[in-house]
C-alpha cells in the first residue's frame, strides 16, 4: 500500500524512500495506474490486491456478525475468526465458500468495504490468508539451503542445521507473512464499486458466491 509523493524536480512521479505505509491514500492506487499505465496487466494487480483485501474485510465481518463482536474495534480482545468460511480472490472479484445467507454476505461486504475505507486498515489482513502459508515455505527453503550451505557437510551439524531452519521459519512466518499481506498482496479498496453478488462455481468447480466487482478511479 504506498502513498504518492513527488519526486524533487518532477522527474519522477513516486518517492520511493519516504512511502508511508501506515496511511494509505483514497488516490493511491489510481494516481499509479495513470502514471504507469503503459505496464501490461498493472491494472489487473492493483484489482486483485484491493479484491484481497475485501474479501478477508468481509470474512471478518461475517465472523463477527455470529458472534455479536468487532475484532478491530476492541484490540485488547481476541478476533473471532469463522474457520467455516474461505475465500478466493480475482481481478473480477472474490469467491466466498462457506453457509452464508446471500441477504448477509450483501450487507457484510458493504460494510468491511466501508470499514477499510474509514480507516479499519487491519481488516485487510487474516491469518488464514494462503500469503502466510507461502511465506513460510519460502522461509524454510530459503534457510534450509542457506544453513545447508554454510555449515560443513557432516551429517550431524547438517541435521541440526535444517532442525534450526525449520523451527526459525515456524517462529516468524507469521509476522512476516502479516507483512507481506499489508504491504504486498492487499491494499484498501478505495477503487473498488460493488456490481453483483450471486451463487457461481470456481475453476475448480467448487460451489460459492460471487462478489462482483469494477473499477472507479
Amino acid at each position: 500500500m504506498n502513498t504518492p509523493a513527488s519526486f524533487p524536480g518532477g522527474s519522477f512521479p513516486f518517492d520511493f524512500l519516504n512511502f508511508d505505509f501506515t496511511a494509505p491514500h483514497p488516490a493511491q492506487d489510481a494516481d499509479l495506474l495513470k502514471q504507469l499505465a503503459f505496464i501490461p496487466g498493472l491494472k489487473e494487480i492493483l484489482m486483485v490486491r484491493q479484491v484481497h483485501a475485501l474479501e478477508h474485510a468481509t470474512v471478518w465481518v461475517l465472523s463477527e456478525s455470529k458472534s455479536n463482536y468487532r475484532p478491530i474495534s476492541k484490540p485488547t480482545n481476541v478476533p473471532v475468526d469463522n474457520e467455516l468460511l474461505g475465500g478466493l480472490s480475482t481481478e473480477q472479484g472474490f469467491y466466498l465458500y462457506g453457509e452464508v445467507n446471500i441477504s448477509d454476505l450483501r450487507r457484510a461486504v458493504t460494510l468491511a468495504r466501508h470499514r477499510l475505507t474509514s480507516g479499519e486498515w487491519d481488516l485487510a489482513v487474516h491469518p488464514r490468508c494462503g500469503t502466510n502459508l507461502s511465506v513460510a515455505m519460502l522461509l524454510t527453503a530459503g534457510l534450509a539451503i542457506g544453513v545447508h550451505l554454510l555449515l560443513p557437510f557432516r551429517p550431524i551439524e547438517q541435521i541440526i542445521g535444517l532442525g534450526l531452519a525449520a523451527t526459525t521459519a515456524a517462529e516468524i512466518a507469521p509476522d512476516v507473512g502479516m507483512m507481506a499481506q499489508r504491504y504486498v498482496t492487499t491494499a484498501i479498496p478505495f477503487n473498488l464499486a460493488i456490481e453483483n453478488i450471486a451463487i457461481a462455481r470456481d475453476v475448480w468447480g467448487r460451489q460459492g458466491h460471487f462478489v462482483k466487482v469494477n473499477w472507479q478511479d
